[in-house]
């Protein structure tokens, strides 16, 4: 998976809480084998009129957050089923950070293993941020994961907790199919070695 190290971008907010998994996608998308392709059906149900044309009142068709990076929203995001699916729609439409007051642990694990960072910040904080987003001036934010930091140009300083092992995992872009084939040399010398316990 792709590391994340430092990223600065647009920010897109959503002022909306216990926004579930399946407004992120819905489950018709699910039938998909690949992880690509689920960004084009992110949110389809507010993105969307349900003649297929675009929902201009939705946040992500709004002008001023036209290819952002980095999702802010409210309480509780990624709540509902555990549908890995919702991350893959939103890496896939180009989303690399989620902010929120609040996660659902599923997704927030989903997100990790993914190679999406979700960022758990103070309600005020993210108050600031929609605050200051609806200026509409394709408001940035800076994120650097190392030192656990958001910043603006506007004088925003904030840090955010993450376990380590996650963080570590995210700086080097290992999921786990990564960390385990970082220990083949041992696997195969336990398989040479255990053979008649794994059927040989």
């Amino acid at each position: 998976m792709q590391p994340f190290t430092q990223h600065t971008g647009r920010v897109a907010t959503m002022d909306r809480s216990n926004v579930d998994t399946d407004q992120i996608i819905p489950k018709q998308f699910l039938k998909r084998i690949e992880r690509t392709g689920f960004g084009e059906f992110l949110f389809y149900d507010w993105r969307y009129h349900p003649d297929g044309t675009l929902n201009s009142d939705f946040e992500l068709n709004q002008p001023c957050f036209r290819d952002a990076t980095i999702l802010v929203a409210r309480k509780n995001f990624g709540n509902g089923s555990s549908r890995e699916h919702a991350v893959w729609a939103l890496d896939d439409y180009g989303i690399r950070c989620v902010i929120a007051e609040s996660f659902a642990d599923i997704f927030y694990n989903n997100c990790s293993k993914n190679g999406l960072l979700p960022i758990v910040l103070p309600a005020s904080h993210v108050q600031t941020i929609h605050e200051r987003t609806a200026s509409g001036e394709g408001y940035e934010l800076g994120i650097d994961l190392q030192a656990q930091s958001v910043k603006d140009k506007q004088g925003l300083t904030a840090t955010f907790e993450i376990d380590p092992f996650r963080k570590q995992c995210l700086l080097e872009g290992l999921d786990h199919i990564s960390l385990t084939l970082a220990h083949a040399d041992k696997i195969s010398q336990f398989e040479k070695t255990n053979g008649h316990w794994l059927g040989d």
